[in-house]
């Protein structure tokens, strides 16, 4: 596995001005894998959109190593970066305090009598998100630390995490009408219960709309 980043170059218009929306974003991640589309052997890539201190920045979760010339294409010259992840992985126990950060679409189905398929829809209120979250930590293979255990955070409940980022990014354009999605960026801190659950929620990521820049869980060891 590999961890992949790079800046985003807002700044430049005439280099950005095709990433208007998260089908845009999709390809561009796509098509840092050059080998994978001669092979037609396309695997599955997490990411995200990262904006911290002023910056974006594009970060990739993959299988095999992207293309870095491909992942710099919208980047500041100079800061696409590509790390071996397995060694990360490979030093992962259980009990070990983690802080996280984790990007995703919370969303629940909902069905109505003599319907095969219920139909999805966002969950909306900040409370409705956090439990969303909550609900899927133990499957997951992890448990969301108690504020006791971290006094200096200051979340709205018991449980050290919170909504950090709410946004409705755009997803394509269809026919002069934008479709969007719900973006909901979660920050704290966990324990990791269960190695080879919490292993697969990293690299697989939780929740629908993966491909779209949602799921991805990217975490820092904490004594």
């Amino acid at each position: 596995m590999y961890l992949s980043r790079v800046e985003i170059d807002v700044n430049n218009r005439q280099k950005t001005k095709d990433l208007t929306h998260l089908g845009a974003y999709h390809n561009w991640v796509e098509q840092s894998f050059p080998d994978e589309i001669a092979a037609n052997k396309r695997l599955r890539h997490l990411w995200r959109i990262d904006r911290l201190a002023g910056k974006s920045y594009l970060l990739v979760l993959s299988e095999t190593s992207p293309d870095k010339d491909e992942l710099a294409r919208y980047g500041v010259p100079g800061t696409a970066m590509i790390k071996p992840y397995d060694k990360f992985l490979s030093k992962l126990e259980a009990g070990q305090l983690m802080q996280f950060r984790l990007t995703a679409n919370p969303s629940h189905t909902v069905s109505k009598p003599g319907e095969r398929q219920g139909k999805i829809f966002p969950h909306v209120t900040v409370a409705q998100q956090r439990k969303w979250l909550a609900d899927r930590a133990k499957k997951a293979g992890f448990q969301l630390v108690e504020r006791s255990q971290r006094v200096q955070f200051e979340p709205q409940d018991n449980q050290a995490f919170d909504v950090v980022g709410r946004d409705w990014p755009v997803l394509y354009r269809k026919g002069g009408r934008r479709v969007r999605l719900s973006k909901v960026t979660f920050e704290g801190f966990l324990k990791v219960e269960d190695v080879d659950k919490f292993r697969q929620t990293l690299t697989h990521g939780i929740g629908r709309e993966k491909a779209f820049g949602m799921g991805l869980m990217t975490v820092i060891p904490r004594k």
